[in-house]
């Protein structure tokens, strides 16, 4: 029987111990599981991509990049609370 050692930080580890003990599973058990699935499929048992923004966070990146859509300036809190709460 072999051991495979990985290092994460507590806080992902406590984390995946609280995730996989709510299924009834150790960490150990889980890992088996993943390593099992990703044997009978031949590659990871998940999807593996990049992330795309989303196309309304493109387009404000753009608007910000070239001054468009933009609030403000305020010369007051007031102001400025006023106009995020309009619709």
């Amino acid at each position: 029987m072999a051991t495979i050692q990985i290092r994460v930080d507590d806080t992902m580890k406590a984390a995946a111990e609280n995730l996989f003990g709510s299924l009834g599973l150790d960490t150990s058990t889980a890992v088996r599981m993943f390593l099992s699935a990703a044997l009978e499929i031949d590659g990871l048992p998940f999807a593996v991509k990049h992330r795309r923004p989303k196309a309304d966070l493109l387009k404000a990146v753009e608007d910000t990049r070239l001054h468009r859509n933009l609030a403000g300036p305020f010369d007051t809190v007031d102001e400025a609370m006023k106009s995020l709460l309009e619709d």
